[in-house]
């Protein structure tokens, strides 16, 4: 750094100011990229799964991407949008359990729910010693044995809205998330991906 040999991985640079080389060729910060990916269902979301299933990296195949990580994750059940990049800052902020941004699901249940279900998602239930509420739930249709909710939360803990259903002897079907904050899944087709547009993520 600066012409003199820094071992220590930790040592405070900046950019704009500080020469960096490693073996004499001048280094140079990565560029910082965003994509969203619709994840398909019975894809687990992590790089290297102990168990030997398929990670989410499955579909980026044949794809030419510089180290992308999840933002956040869907269980492998679920299905929808999933956020990636190399940029850690930007995933806290979407991460933040305090400030991120809303998440919309489209759920499909196992039964017609009762007209009081809704409210009762809203007022939430204890669980397992946390509390489960949805910020938000509505009807969007229903069938003759099911119906799709739309559930917003603006938190987000593990296998959230699956325990909060199951604590009203409620089933889960499918679980697909359509939105995180204003960014939307839109007609993107199941395994795609595409990147994130400089509006969408500055």
């Amino acid at each position: 750094m600066n012409g003199r040999v820094v071992h220590d991985p930790e040592f405070p640079v900046v950019f704009e100011r500080d020469r960096l080389t490693l073996d004499g060729k001048p280094l140079v910060a990565v560029q910082k990229r965003y994509l969203m990916l619709n994840k398909p269902r019975g894809l687990v979301t992590t790089t290297v799964d102990e168990k030997g299933r398929d990670t989410v990296y499955r579909c980026f195949d044949g794809a030419d991407l510089p180290w992308l990580a999840p933002v956040g994750r869907l269980d492998k059940a679920s299905e929808g949008l999933l956020l990636f990049s190399n940029d850690p800052a930007w995933a806290a902020r979407i991460t933040d359990p305090a400030t991120g941004p809303d998440k919309t699901y489209h759920v499909q249940i196992d039964t017609q729910p009762e007209a009081s279900l809704l409210a009762r998602l809203v007022a939430g239930v204890d669980h397992d010693g946390e509390r489960l509420a949805a910020k938000s739930a509505q009807l969007i249709r229903s069938g003759e044995r099911n119906a799709w909710l739309e559930i917003v939360l603006d938190e987000g803990r593990n296998r959230h809205i699956r325990r909060l259903l199951e604590a009203h002897d409620i089933g889960v079907l499918r679980l697909i998330r359509t939105a995180i904050g204003p960014l939307r899944l839109g007609t993107l087709p199941k395994g795609q991906w595409r990147w994130l547009e400089k509006d969408e993520y500055g």
